[in-house]
């Protein structure tokens, strides 16, 4: 009852416009080309809108996207589709085995499995059972780990959210090269899992939600440096 009283709280002391806002952007370009990146995000508490916020900036050919949200097993197929209404690019909930692929975001299944990466040439989705991390399972700790051998070849992503889950895979991340992002606490709507990644060095940019897209895609982008997936 108190994390509920505290996320009840929360949101009433939240930002007018950030709870169940439409997200204003300009349309995404269309001749955005990714450089190989892949993009890592997690959130909980707030991350439905976050994550609708960040994800309808993308354009159709977004750099290969996948998320964690904490979420109930039988909401994130429902979740996924209806991002999926709304974002240019293809959202589909992940499955095991599935690639990464440039135009296309993979929403971890709630359930008794971790979403993580394996391989470097060509990375796929991994459904890893296993115990809880960091509290939650799915874990942003578990994906985040998993993407952190990548180095520089990644671009790791917290938003808002209560706890420390992703704190400690985002600095693995940062220490491996990636380029990392944290939500700053104004437009969070708990400040829990983006301060816990501040605190240990794990964020390189915090920044604003409304402007987290254009630094995702300025990362991601071919025209700032391409990234060998094979190396």
């Amino acid at each position: 009852f108190a994390e509920l009283a505290l996320k009840v709280r929360a949101a009433a002391q939240a930002p007018r416009g950030l709870i169940g806002a439409r997200p204003r952007h300009d349309p995404p370009a269309a001749d955005f080309n990714p450089n190989g990146r892949i993009v890592a995000i997690g959130a909980s508490t707030g991350g439905v809108d976050a994550l609708m916020s960040v994800l309808s900036a993308f354009p159709a050919m977004c750099p290969p996207t996948v998320v964690v949200q904490h979420m109930p097993a039988s909401f994130t197929k429902g979740f996924a589709q209806r991002l999926n209404q709304h974002c240019a690019a293809e959202v589909v909930e992940a499955s095991n085995g599935m690639p990464l692929e440039p135009g296309r975001i993979l929403i971890a299944p709630g359930g008794p499995a971790h979403l993580e990466l394996r391989g470097r040439r060509r990375p796929v989705c991994l459904l890893s059972p296993g115990e809880l991390q960091s509290g939650h399972r799915p874990s942003v700790d578990a994906l985040f780990s998993s993407v952190a051998p990548l180095g520089e070849r990644a671009v790791g992503v917290i938003l808002t959210g209560m706890g420390r889950d992703g704190a400690a895979g985002l600095l693995r991340m940062r220490a491996a090269g990636a380029v990392t992002i944290g939500q700053n606490e104004r437009t969070s709507l708990v400040y829990g899992m983006p301060r816990a990644a501040a605190e240990i060095g794990a964020v390189g940019q915090q920044l604003d939600l409304s402007v987290i897209p254009a630094a995702i895609l300025a990362a991601c982008s071919a025209e700032a440096s391409r990234v060998d997936l094979a190396g």
